[in-house]
């Protein structure tokens, strides 16, 4: 007899994926679930991305509850779609689980990307499972629609710098759940580890921005077709790492301001309680997941209106320029060259992050 507590090296291969397959509701596409692929009818040029989340690297299973991962293994890539301005519609995903982790775990993962799917109107269409030595891999693959992609490498001299959103509040997150603060299942508090109540609000919207974060889809799709930005990527390896990846696409050089960042005022809140400086983690934190955009700045009000229209907080933070691909930032002491200190899996410096 199968129960939530059934592991999953008494339940077998096969009895899984029969299990998760009975989960996945059925789709309009040509061929779906069961068989040995997907067949897919795309109407559009097909934008196709992958995203994996390891345990241990991405994340802690004791820290992170299995339906907000769920959850956040999907944004992760719809984040990537949505940045070349397409809508994402069809999903793949592969798990590597390790014999011991109960069937429970396995349901509140599926929970949290049923979830997700269906809020974007995204169909899971196959997928596969395999035995790990220890660590659980969550593996996504993503196809999506675009009929004109927005690229890193179109930027232009004297186009402004944009970002949606606020910084700094996932890499905050990352420092919060060390520190012992959790969140439940539905993404309500559980436990404030060294912070006291008083603080409550500041840990969910940090806590919520690593566990669970929500990329302005919509915003991205409307400014793509509306041709509003001449150049996009996501906020996933931090301000500093992404933004010199744009320069070097585009072969232009940026300036940005301190003063202009869109710092999370919970991050600067809770960065003032332990006497800390939030600016580091708006430039380097990563996970944000909001948009990064080169944008000419006779169309930066029209981006703002429709930035408005969706609810999306929307900012120009500084321009692009002709000159070696680098970023530099303006501050209280000057202008200096802004050091590249985004999470890269490879570094051995001890790169910021979990994210990719």
């Amino acid at each position: 007899m199968t129960t939530q507590e059934t592991r999953l090296g008494d339940l077998g291969e096969r009895e899984l994926t029969r299990h998760i397959q009975g989960r996945i509701p059925a789709t309009e596409v040509l061929v779906g679930v069961g068989d040995d692929a997907a067949a897919l009818d795309l109407t559009s040029p097909a934008l196709v991305t992958a995203d994996v989340l390891v345990e241990g690297v991405h994340f802690v299973r004791e820290a992170a509850p299995a339906r907000l991962l769920g959850r956040k293994a999907l944004t992760v890539s719809l984040s990537d779609v949505a940045a070349m301005g397409g809508v994402s519609r069809h999903a793949i995903v592969s798990l590597c689980l390790p014999p011991d982790l109960e069937l429970s775990w396995v349901d509140s993962l599926y929970d949290g990307l049923l979830e997700r799917a269906a809020e974007v109107e995204v169909s899971i269409v196959g997928g596969n499972v395999a035995r790990s030595p220890g660590a659980i891999v969550i593996d996504v693959t993503l196809v999506g629609e675009a009929e004109q992609p927005l690229l890193r490498s179109g930027a232009r001299p004297g186009d402004l710098v944009v970002v949606t959103g606020e910084l700094g509040a996932a890499a905050e997150g990352v420092a919060l759940l060390e520190q012992g603060a959790r969140l439940f299942e539905d993404g309500q508090l559980s436990a404030t580890g060294v912070w006291t109540e008083s603080s409550a609000e500041a840990l969910v919207t940090c806590l919520r921005a690593q566990l669970d974060p929500r990329p302005p889809l919509a915003l991205a799709r409307s400014l793509a077709e509306r041709g509003l930005a001449h150049a996009g990527m996501d906020l996933s390896d931090g301000l500093s790492s992404d933004l010199a990846e744009m320069c070097h696409r585009s072969r232009l050089g940026a300036r940005i301001e301190a003063a202009a960042l869109p710092i999370s005022p919970a991050v600067a809140a809770l960065e003032r309680a332990r006497g800390g400086d939030a600016l580091p983690l708006a430039l380097h934190g990563g996970e944000d997941y909001g948009l990064l955009l080169a944008v000419d700045p006779a169309q930066f009000g029209e981006l703002q209106e429709l930035a408005g229209v969706w609810g999306v907080a929307i900012g120009g933070i500084g321009e692009f320029f002709e000159g070696e691909p680098a970023v530099h930032l303006r501050d209280d002491e000057g202008e200096h060259l802004l050091p590249v200190q985004g999470h890269d899996h490879f570094r051995a410096d001890g790169s910021q992050g979990r994210r990719e």
